[in-house]
């Protein structure tokens, strides 16, 4: 039987929604959708992989409640974040006849939630989104706060739009049938807000994906919710902090060529080089940021960028990154744990000290 789910509001004043949080929960897919949206016509977007696990159940409890679903996949991994896949995806939805009373549900990790929410945001100009992750990554970070897109050839996420879900149903009992790899890359952004916002969190990190998850992903989305309910669309500088390590993790993980890292190992990276960078520029107790490499160790998360992974080729990457303005960079550092701020006092000089640190 499904948990109680735990239900973080994020209460948007044009589009607030619910994250519901709890085991087992993905099937009462059609039930809780319905109590948001009006039955419809519908596509469950999701990778082959996924889809194998998780997408009958959801598919069956849609029909259950009166929506008429189909299920399309795509390509397993980060290549497939690209405008050539959205565009598919779009003409395979108008082939089935999806129109603007329809709806989008995807249903994988970062990578699915991300293009299928950017799908629903271009489909008619806009149709609902629910999303229902599957991986520590989307669960605790990516699929809340209507962050949407695909990659460009020159870097991640370039291409995308602020549209946020009518819902987020978070089930946990996923999180037990993922890879360990992947299991402990979603860690990295868990340890990100505990850095941000909780450092308590850091000691209840899980010893593994069997553990009951729903506790530490509800903290996590409750941290998540209440940055983007004060600063939905990134313009008051609030919602930066949560880009910590993300501007040189994202860098390392353009230059490397996508796929090679999966997305929280190069934030580990980036954690790294963010929090030497804050013991340099903002005086964060280096026993803090020794820390924090141990936690990511711990997770075998990578500690070390190799030589082939040239520093110019990160440099060009995060040139064409969105926190640069007028080729300065809006860098996150730390003072001290749980005060995070958005610093202009990180120069270029500073990023290329701190990717050759990380070799």
């Amino acid at each position: 039987m499904p948990s109680s789910p735990i239900t973080i509001p994020l209460p948007l004043q044009n589009s607030p929604y619910e994250i519901l949080i709890g085991s087992g929960i993905l099937t009462q897919t059609g039930e809780l959708a319905s109590k948001v949206l009006k039955p419809c016509r519908c596509v469950v977007i999701s990778d082959e992989v996924v889809a194998a696990l998780h997408a009958s159940g959801v598919i069956e409890s849609l029909r259950s409640s009166g929506f008429e679903p189909h299920l399309l996949t795509v390509p397993k991994g980060e290549a497939s974040k690209s405008m050539a896949v959205a565009a598919d995806l779009c003409n395979r939805m108008i082939q089935l006849g999806l129109d603007r009373k329809s709806a989008v549900f995807a249903l994988g990790g970062g990578v699915v939630g991300d293009l299928a929410g950017f799908v629903a945001s271009i489909h008619y100009r806009g149709i609902p989104v629910i999303q229902l992750p599957t991986t520590v990554v989307a669960q605790v970070d990516s699929s809340i706060g209507g962050k949407t897109g695909v990659n460009s050839p020159l870097g991640k996420n370039l291409i995308g739009t602020f549209h946020q879900p009518r819902l987020v149903l978070s089930d946990t009992a996923t999180l037990s049938t993922l890879p360990e790899r992947i299991f402990q890359e979603g860690l990295a952004e868990v340890i990100k807000h505990a850095v941000i916002a909780d450092e308590e969190m850091l000691l209840l990190l899980p010893p593994d994906r069997t553990s009951n998850l729903s506790p530490l992903v509800a903290r996590n989305a409750a941290i998540k919710a209440g940055i983007v309910g004060a600063d939905e669309f990134e313009t008051k500088g609030m919602r930066a902090l949560l880009n910590f390590g993300h501007t040189i993790g994202h860098g390392i993980e353009a230059a490397a060529g996508y796929g090679r890292y999966l997305h929280g190992e190069a934030i580990s990276l980036g954690l790294i080089a963010a929090c030497r960078l804050s013991v340099e520029k903002s005086g964060l107790p280096e026993a803090f940021a020794n820390r924090i490499v141990a936690v990511l160790a711990h997770y075998n998360l990578p500690l070390q960028l190799p030589e082939e992974i040239r520093t110019e080729s990160i440099l060009a990457a995060l040139r064409k990154d969105k926190k640069f303005h007028a080729g300065a960079v809006r860098f996150v550092l730390l003072r001290n744990p749980g005060e995070a701020f958005v610093s202009k006092d990180v120069k270029e000089e500073d990023l290329v000290h701190a990717i050759e640190a990380l070799r």
